[in-house]
Formats: C-alpha cells, structure tokens, sequence
C-alpha cells in the first residue's frame, strides 16, 4: 500500500466543527504537525474535507 505524509499548514480556528473533527482524526493537533497514513478511501474522504488546512506528499 502506498503512504502519503499530511502536514497541516493552516490553523483551524473560525472552520467548521466538521473540518475541526476530520483534523483530529487525521491525528493532527497543531499547525506544522506532520502524520504518516496508509492510503485508503475513508483517509482520501477526510483529507478532501481539510484540503485547504493541509499539505499532502506521497512517501516512496
């Protein structure tokens, strides 16, 4: 299965409580985190719904 790493780069203050829930199941607390996930469509699905707050780079 391919990877992707998933930093967020904005703040999730004055975003919905949908966008703030989907970061906080991506495991992302704080501005500059960076997490490691196995791709899957659930994880495509909540990186959609944050696509502005993050950055996402596959790993090789």
């Amino acid at each position: 299965m391919a990877k992707v790493k998933v930093k967020q780069v904005r703040s999730q203050i004055n975003c919905p409580l949908t966008q703030k829930r989907g970061l906080e199941a991506l495991g992302l607390r704080r501005m500059g985190q960076v997490v490691e996930h196995e791709v899957n469509p659930a994880l495509l699905g909540m990186i959609n719904k944050v696509k502005h707050l993050v950055s996402v780079e596959e790993v090789k």
